[in-house]
This record gives structure tokens, sequence and C-alpha cells, in this order.
């Protein structure tokens, strides 16, 4: 007997691929090496927890050695390098200052989506 396999979702189940949205957070190894490579979903590259890992161990310095720095636990920088982290920005001047640099940020102007 033959069996046939038919590869594809049905219409009803298939969805676009922009709306599809994670269901838990991404690793932050996994995220790094998409940032990396340029390939990171839309808003992900934003993810404030991710970033300020990124800018800690770029600068060497362990979780504890910012820590002493930033005068706050290394839980507290553990906690804040999470994925769902909502630092102030307040905050993330500190921790800036705290690895010798200075934060920056700027309002561009939105790119405009193509119309169907």
């Amino acid at each position: 007997m033959t069996r046939t396999l038919k590869l594809g979702a049905p219409k009803e189940v298939a969805k676009p691929l922009a709306a599809l949205r994670r269901s838990r957070p991404r690793a932050f190894v996994e995220w790094e090496a998409l940032a990396r490579w340029g390939q990171l979903a839309p808003g992900e590259e934003r993810v404030a927890g991710y970033r300020l890992r990124q800018a800690r161990e770029q600068a060497g310095l362990t979780q504890s050695e910012l820590a002493r720095r930033l005068g706050i636990t290394q839980q507290a920088v553990a906690r804040a390098e999470r994925w769902a982290a909502n630092p102030t920005i307040r905050f993330v001047e500190s921790w800036a200052r705290a690895l010798g640099k200075e934060l920056a940020f700027d309002f561009q102007q939105a790119k405009r989506r193509p119309e169907r």
C-alpha cells in the first residue's frame, strides 16, 4: 500500500510569521548570537536586560564586580539582566557610568511600512 504525504499546513492553521509571538523568553546566548548575525526578530534588539548584560560582559566585569561599583547586590544585577527587566533610565545611566561609558539614546524617524 502506498501513502501520499501532503506537506504544508492547512490554510486555516497557517499564520503569517510576523503574527507569531514567542511564548517564552529567548535564552541570552541565543539572543546574543542572533544579535551578532543581525537576525533578531523586530523589537528583540531592545530587550533592556540583555543589553545591560551584553554591555557588562563587553566591559569584562562579573556581576559581583559591577554590583560593588553600583553599590547594590549581585542578585540585583542578575535581576536587571533578565529578559523581562524594566530598568529606569536613571538605573541604566548609573550602569553605564559604572562601566566607564556614557548613556546615549535618540528618537529616530519610524520606518514606513509598505502599504498592501
